[in-house]
């Protein structure tokens, strides 16, 4: 099988050694296996670019969802499956979905301006967000009205997120299948681009996992989730995240794509 790997460019702009494994894994297997970055290529959206039988969505892009979304229109396999993706992308649908799933999440508004969230500061802080972004840009703590207002404007839609207080660390959790992998990491602007600290998978946390992978239908992906007095809460979900800091995930990765693909 031909399998493509869709890539984002990455920060610092190096291969990511994981992918690279599950790609030679795969490549063991006796797939034909590839990548690229589709930013760099001029691409119809109404023919296959390459005739790969398998696109494994990595990027996070609007480009490359939105083109992940035009193979899916016509036929092609995409993994995670597209429609996975869209929802987990969007932190509106996605929270909702957390909801349906029986999954504990802050209370989550939509709003189109940050400074429309101004009379939720009654009920505490908030974390304010672009409603389809990653890698933690454009993420605010807001405890003011005044910090609302500063917030640069955007023409795209926000989620105001009820803040929940928790020990200071984000605790990341790494999914593959049935594998699971938890680390802690302070979070910030760079966080993304470090390894956590990997940390025993509580019983509590595994159940979120499996109940995201049965809602969402996942089946390589990542949660965002914050240990508060009363029990986890998970603040976002990432399709086929970078699993930095988890011990030896690729053959995991390798063997649940190869899995979709019919071969391992």
């Amino acid at each position: 099988m031909r399998i493509v790997f869709l890539l984002t460019r990455r920060v610092p702009d190096v291969p990511s050694p994981i992918v690279a494994e599950v790609q030679r894994r795969l490549a063991g297997a006796g797939h034909d296996v590839t990548g690229w970055i589709p930013e760099d290529r001029l691409l119809r959206t109404d023919t296959v670019a390459d005739g790969a039988d398998l696109y494994v969505l990595k990027s996070h892009t609007e480009l490359a969802l939105s083109y992940a979304g035009a193979l899916h229109a016509q036929g092609t396999a995409v993994f995670n499956p597209f429609e996975a993706c869209l929802v987990a992308q969007d932190k509106v649908s996605a929270s909702r979905r957390l909801r349906a799933c029986g999954v504990p999440t802050p209370d989550t508004w939509l709003v189109s301006h940050p400074a429309q969230a101004g009379r939720l500061l009654a009920g505490g802080p908030l974390i304010v967000k672009p409603h389809r972004g990653h890698r933690g840009a454009g993420v605010h703590l807001v405890t003011t009205e005044t910090e609302l207002t500063g917030i640069p404007q955007s023409p795209v839609p926000w989620i105001a997120q009820r803040h929940v207080p928790g020990p200071g660390e984000d605790l990341k959790v790494y999914v593959a299948g049935e594998h699971v992998w938890a680390v802690r990491k302070p979070f910030d602007a760079e966080s993304f681009a470090r390894p956590g600290r990997p940390v025993a998978v509580t019983d509590a946390v595994r159940d979120l996992a499996g109940r995201v992978r049965a809602g969402f239908g996942l089946e390589l992906f990542g949660l965002d989730i914050i240990e508060s007095p009363d029990g986890p809460q998970v603040v976002d979900v990432n399709y086929f995240p970078g699993y930095k800091g988890c011990p030896d995930p690729a053959p995991a990765i390798a063997e649940v794509i190869a899995c979709h693909a019919g071969r391992w």
